[in-house]
Parts: C-alpha cells; structure tokens; sequence
C-alpha cells in the first residue's frame, strides 16, 4: 500500500503542470461560464420557461458536449498523458527497477488517470450548480431558485464518470504499450467517430461499445414512469443501466488484463 501511495503522489508531482491536469479543471470551468454567458446575456430568451425546463437547458449545454465528444476524447488524452510522461522521459526501465512492485506502479498510474477523470466531471457538476445558481441571484427573472437539481446533476456526472471507464482502461493499455502519439490517440478517435455515430443513430447493440458509452449514458438518463399521468414534475436519473454494466465490466477486465502484460513485458 506504500508503494501504491508513494506512486500516486509521483504522478501529481509530474503531471501538476501538464494540459492533462489543468484540462481537468479548466475545461468544465469555461464550457460553465460558456453556458452563464448565453443565460445571462440572452436572458429575455428564457424568462418564459419553467425552472425545471431552466435547469435541463442550462445544464444540456456542458452535457451535451461531455456527451458526444469531449468526454471520450478528453479520457483518451488522459490515458495518454499519464503514460507519455515516463516515453517522454524514458523512464520505464529506472521505475520498474525501483523497489515498488510493479502492481504499485501500474494500479497508481491506472487510479491516477481515473482520479482526474473524476476531478473533471465533479468539476462540471459543481460548476453547473454554481453558476445556475448565481444566475438566479443575478437574474432575478430566471427562476433557477425555484427549483433545485443538484443531486440529479450530481447522478448524471456520476452516470458519465462510470461510462468513462471502459474508454479509459482501453486507451490506458493502449498508450501504456505504444510510446508514440498517433496509434492510440488515432485509434481512439476512429472509435469515438463510431461510437457517437452508433449511439445517434440509435443501434440496439450500442451498449456493447465501449466509446457510445458516454453518448448512451446520456440519451438514457431519464427514469420515466408510464404510470404516472400528467406533466413530469421531478427528474428520476436511471443510473446503472446496461451500458454502464458493461463499462464497468470492459474496465475491470482490461485493468486486470493489462496488469499481466506489464507484468511480463520487457522494459528495454
């Protein structure tokens, strides 16, 4: 367990200054105040909407994008960074003869990659949240105030950061056994592009494929009962749906499968 945390620490240490970490903060930090700015500049737009329609527009700004593209290419470039600093340095070899099993080493940097993955879409919901609510205080005639969403928005983050998995322990292999940018962050792209292609175009077998996951996640959110009649008045999440099982499945195998290719792979 020592050599897990002495290895963690190292990689904040190293990687506190690269794009990867600091995208993790600034880049739900200005999609949220992409999305202040149109509420706050165009509020007339938004005077005539229900508090709950309100939060749902506010909010489907920063979702929608995580959504599609940036979540799973945001993850790829993760997966990439955290590696590409020992293939940049050529430290594989001098990490590996350390007195820290090898396990330490892989699970730390593994962790890693999923702590900033966490950090980003805990990011996006807090800001959300804030901003939301500022524009209630701000914009008096935007009826934030009279409804709150903010475990609701707290579970679809949630819901996104568990579809993320399966991407990044893909991704996380892949840039941990090839040292240049193109193979992995490329094969990650085409994957994406048919991903997303998959999910909007509704393919029954979608939840299969890892990289329309986070598309999926989105599109299946919302909780809806049939038997209640009349207009929706409260927003149920559908958390654990079929694709984030196999997210979570597709993560846990390659993680552990991973694990023994490092285990057994020569550092030259």
């Amino acid at each position: 367990m020592k050599g897990f945390v002495l290895s963690f620490r190292s990689e904040f240490y190293k990687t506190r200054k690269t794009i990867g970490f600091w995208g993790a903060i600034l880049l739900p930090l200005l999609i949220s105040l992409l999305a202040f700015a149109i509420f706050f500049t165009k509020s007339e737009k938004f005077t005539a909407m229900q508090p709950m329609g309100l939060w749902v527009q506010f909010s489907m700004i920063g979702l929608g994008m995580m959504g599609t593209l940036l979540l799973p290419m945001y993850t790829i470039f993760i997966a990439y960074s955290v590696n590409n600093v020992e293939h940049k340095a050529d430290t594989w070899k001098t990490i590996f003869s350390l007195p820290i099993s090898r396990w330490s080493v892989y699970g730390a940097k593994f962790a890693y990659a999923v702590f900033l993955v966490f950090l980003c879409l805990a990011l996006f919901a807090l800001f959300t949240i804030g901003f939301g609510n500022l524009l209630g205080a701000v914009k008096p005639e935007l009826k934030f105030n009279a409804y709150h969403m903010e475990v609701q928005l707290m579970q679809i983050y949630f819901k996104l950061f568990l579809s993320s998995l399966g991407i990044l322990s893909i991704q996380f292999l892949l840039s941990l056994l090839w040292s240049d940018f193109l193979k992995p962050m490329g094969l990650g792209f085409v994957a994406t592009i048919a991903g997303v292609t998959a999910a909007s175009k509704e393919w029954e077998y979608a939840y299969l494929f890892p990289y329309a996951h986070p598309m999926v996640a989105i599109t299946t959110m919302i909780k809806r009962d049939n038997k209640v009649p009349g207009p929706v008045r409260e927003i149920q999440i559908d958390m654990f749906t079929k694709d984030v099982y196999v997210s979570l499945a597709i993560a846990v195998v390659v993680f552990i499968a991973g694990y023994f290719i490092v285990r057994k792979k020569s550092v030259k």
